[in-house]
């Protein structure tokens, strides 16, 4: 038995289909092919539970039995949708989303706030928590904020690795367009949680200038220990755990160590020992990044996720420091961040 809980900022679970629909989705990104893949990919997607579905990073039937388990199921939105295709696309996948909430209600839950949450865990289901990741979904239009938030969705990934509406991703240096500091105040205004995982230093030193409210970086680790552009820097890091904002540890091996080697337990530990030092105790959670990217060995399924709480307190952490980087930290977060 596991008699603890743990909060899971960020996973692509949700959009992503079996091994078998790989070349379709290369089809679907390619925009010359996309319209003929459209009609196959919509198909696919509304007959697939991929939130339980074996050999996952994440799936609901291989949860520890103990664990009381929040999922955070990102609508990852690839780079290149124009505007009615990027909304298009975000309603298939909300669709599919409630669509398997109630497919697989024995097991899961979907939830809106931390007494949600507490409410799934009380039942023995697991809490999952509809994001979106890449702020195109709004199609540059802040009228479609109400809409995300009536169907749902707690926290919006600005960008993913390029640029959109809203601003720019890790691959280009724009700062947030005039739009997106648009977007960040009304965002904030309807309850839906900012996050800034996969926004360059520019965008995200705008953001810095514009937000009201703590916001999240949901997978995103530490410059100073990976140098990749997508980790905080260690000013970044201060001045989040300043304003009680949210960090997730992503377990993904090329943000965990910069030499290409598989990485270990301990590499997303030397992230840890990092934000501590910044003073992050209280702002650090976990965001693994599953079925979105290549995890290591140690972190590549939910009995390996849940036992980061044996690891943490093996590599000397109290049971409440390992209890606040599993979910007291995130639980706490949404407590004070999310409206009812």
């Amino acid at each position: 038995m596991y008699p603890y809980a743990l909060i899971d900022l960020h996973c692509d679970t949700l959009t992503a289909l079996g091994p078998e629909d790989r070349d379709l989705m290369t089809a679907f990104r390619d925009p010359s092919r996309r319209a003929a893949a459209a009609g196959v990919l919509a198909e696919r997607v509304r007959e697939t539970d991929t939130l339980d579905l074996a050999g996952r990073h994440f799936s609901l039937s291989t949860i520890p039995e103990g664990v009381h388990w929040c999922q955070c199921c990102a609508i990852f939105l690839p780079d290149g949708l124009q505007k009615e295709e990027a909304v298009a696309y975000y309603d298939l996948h909300r669709g599919s989303f409630y669509r398997q909430m109630e497919a697989l209600q024995d097991k899961v839950f979907p939830c809106r706030t931390a007494g949600d949450i507490e409410s799934a865990w009380a039942v023995g289901r697991t809490a999952a928590v509809l994001t979106v990741e890449n702020g195109s979904a709004l199609a540059g239009r802040l009228d479609r904020i109400e809409v995300l938030a009536r169907d749902g969705v707690r926290m919006i990934t600005l960008t993913w690795n390029g640029e959109n509406e809203i601003g720019s991703g890790n691959v280009t240096d724009h700062g947030l367009s005039p739009f997106g500091r648009e977007a960040v105040r009304e965002l904030e205004r309807q309850g839906i949680l900012i996050d800034v995982s996969h926004l360059n230093d520019r965008g995200l030193s705008d953001l810095l200038e514009t937000a009201r409210k703590p916001f999240a970086a949901s997978h995103s680790n530490a410059r100073s220990v990976c140098g990749h552009r997508r980790n905080l820097t260690d000013g970044q890091i201060r001045e989040m755990a300043a304003r009680r904002c949210l960090i997730g540890l992503n377990y993904y091996n090329a943000f965990l160590r910069e030499d290409g080697r598989p990485a270990e337990l301990e590499d997303l530990w030397r992230h840890v020992e990092r934000f501590l030092e910044l003073g992050a105790e209280h702002c650090l959670a976990l965001g693994s990044d599953g079925d979105g990217a290549d995890l290591p060995p140690g972190l590549d399924s939910p009995a390996k996720f849940a036992g980061l709480y044996q690891f943490f307190l093996d590599k000397g952490l109290s049971q409440g420091q390992a209890e606040r980087i599993l979910w007291r930290n995130a639980l706490a977060f949404f407590s004070e961040n999310l409206a009812d």
